[in-house]
């Protein structure tokens, strides 16, 4: 995603604080047409505030120098560096792996600081004011909420955690790849993250599934969220998981589902309450379940959100502070 993408985009957000954006541009293989996307990229909506541009791959100190020369005099210079393979950070689908999956991480981050540290002179710090506490009723007081938390669930907002224990929630961990015990909760809650690559020790932790399958029959409110529902479903990539959904899902080679949405639900009162989310997947879940709700984003219909029995689930990764009181409602009965 770039400057400009998405609802709202960096340069909304950095418009509205305030805050000068600095360009970071990957300037293999050019030399004045890396000056042209520069002066693009601030003339499209010329009130942004400028920082100045950062030249990523360049091939030498002379490949920088030409591009340095180049660049519009009201565009500042921060620096360069040079293309390093060994400062690389891996890739798949859904981006780039995990912090806690690259073993050196600390080091390459260290090293890349060492080579840029010395030359961009950052700009100013901001200052703008601390959002207001929100007033919330504690409609979750006293539950405990189960949060699936590893590998293959680790798609979590901290803002969300920290929603539900403004509204009394209790929150424990646990771990669907490598636990043998479903711990006690009022509610479980299974994120997005890559289920896929974890699918043989998910459709042998034979306790976990059990787990699952009993607390769903309890009553206990479920919210799963994209990776989180295909692991619920009946099947993955053609493989057994843990089968409190009815619907089978495959990943696919190309992306499904990209952007923010809004997910409107049916309240008491013929009143509708809708929720912040955001969709991002290589999935495809084919299901009967019954849709109580459906996303819509800029350019028109969205991602369905499907209830059975107990459980809420959704491509969307929702966002609770856009709606607290809809955000408790996932895990009460």
């Amino acid at each position: 995603m770039g400057l400009y993408d998405g609802t709202p985009s960096c340069a909304d957000i950095a418009e509205r604080f305030g805050i000068a954006v600095g360009l970071v541009i990957n300037a293999k293989a050019m030399a004045q047409t890396f000056a042209a996307i520069a002066f693009g990229l601030y003339a499209f909506r010329p009130s942004l505030k400028r920082a100045g541009v950062f030249a990523n791959q360049v091939g030498s100190d002379g490949h920088a120098k030409m591009i340095q020369a180049a660049l519009p005099a009201d565009i500042a210079w921060l620096g360069a560096m040079k293309h390093d393979p060994q400062l690389s950070l891996p890739e798949r689908h859904l981006g780039l792996h995990l912090a806690q999956e690259i073993d050196d991480i600390e080091q390459r981050i260290e090293t890349a600081a060492q080579l840029i540290g010395p030359e961009i002179p950052l700009p100013p710090t901001v200052s703008f004011q601390a959002p207001e506490s929100l007033a919330t009723t504690p409609l979750l007081q006293d539950k405990t909420i189960a949060v699936a938390k590893d590998a293959a669930f680790c798609f979590t907002y901290q803002a969300n955690l920290d929603l539900l224990q403004t509204l009394g929630a209790n929150i424990a961990f646990f771990s669907p790849v490598h636990d043998t015990q479903l711990p006690a909760a009022d509610a479980y809650w299974l994120p997005g993250g890559y289920p896929e690559l974890h699918l043989d020790q998910l459709q042998h932790n034979h306790s976990m599934r059990d787990g699952l399958h009993a607390a769903a029959q309890a009553g206990k409110p479920i919210l799963a969220e994209c990776g989180g529902m295909l692991a619920l479903g009946d099947t993955l990539n053609g493989q057994p998981v843990f089968g409190l959904l009815p619907g089978n899902s495959e990943i696919q080679p190309k992306l499904q589902g990209l952007g923010t949405q809004h997910a409107t639900f049916a309240t008491t009162d013929d009143d509708a309450a809708s929720i912040g989310a955001h969709t991002f997947h290589y999935g495809r879940f084919e299901t009967d379940m019954p849709v109580i709700a459906q996303g819509k984003g800029k350019y028109g219909a969205g991602e369905a959100v499907y209830r059975h029995q107990n459980i809420t689930a959704s491509f969307l990764h929702f966002y609770f502070p856009s709606n607290p009181a809809l955000a408790a409602h996932f895990f009460l009965p």
